[in-house]
């Protein structure tokens, strides 16, 4: 995958942390199904679960959004990986946003939620068009466009960018050197024998 296109609906929480992405009650399961329904809940529902209209994801012109345009240091707070997982589930496929929290980060990304840094004054931008609008990222370009003919380039590791475009997760990426492991730990064997697990 090559280009992300969605809709982008503003987020602009300053320190948006994972409790609040995903709070702890959805998090008593042993896999990561249903995780969809928790994600930024205390902000998407009142206590007695009734949708709030005005939050920005209950609104008709982002519904189906997959791009959130974040607030400076998004995904701060606790390590837990369930806020990456439970915003895939909920269709967000890139987050845009001037810094992420450090574990957030790895996490996402390890999971090929594709997050992207800009300056403030670009995030605040790309926030300011009119609601519902399309933002296409563009992985070969490494360039960030939106409808109103916004363009700003970001830059992304090349593992990371890889992991994107070829859709893998930590676990593909490492199995794509499957051969350099095996012949490592041949090696390894060979040299300490009594390290070997029968």
């Amino acid at each position: 995958m090559d280009k992300i296109e969605g809709i982008a609906a503003p987020l602009l929480i300053d320190n948006l942390d994972t409790d609040q992405i995903m709070p702890k009650q959805f998090l008593r399961i042993i896999d990561k199904a249903g995780l969809a329904q928790g994600v930024l809940y205390d902000l998407r529902f009142e206590p007695d679960g009734a949708i709030k209209p005005d939050f920005v994801l209950n609104r008709a012109e982002y519904a189906g959004a997959s791009i959130l345009i974040g607030g400076a240091n998004f995904g701060c707070g606790s390590s837990r990986e369930h806020a990456v997982w439970g915003m895939q589930q909920l269709g967000i496929e890139v987050v845009i946003a001037s810094s992420f929290a450090e574990i957030f980060f790895g996490n996402a990304l390890n999971n090929r939620l594709l997050l992207i840094v800009l300056p403030p004054a670009q995030v605040d931008a790309l926030a300011a068009e009119p609601p519902g609008s399309r933002v296409t990222v563009d992985l070969n370009s490494m360039t960030v466009r939106s409808a109103g003919g916004l363009a700003f380039p970001f830059t992304l590791g090349q593992r990371h960018k890889q992991m994107i475009t070829e859709g893998l997760d930590m676990v593909g990426a490492t199995l794509r050197q499957l051969a350099e492991i095996e012949a490592f730990e041949r090696r390894h064997v060979a040299r300490t024998p009594w390290t070997r697990v029968l």
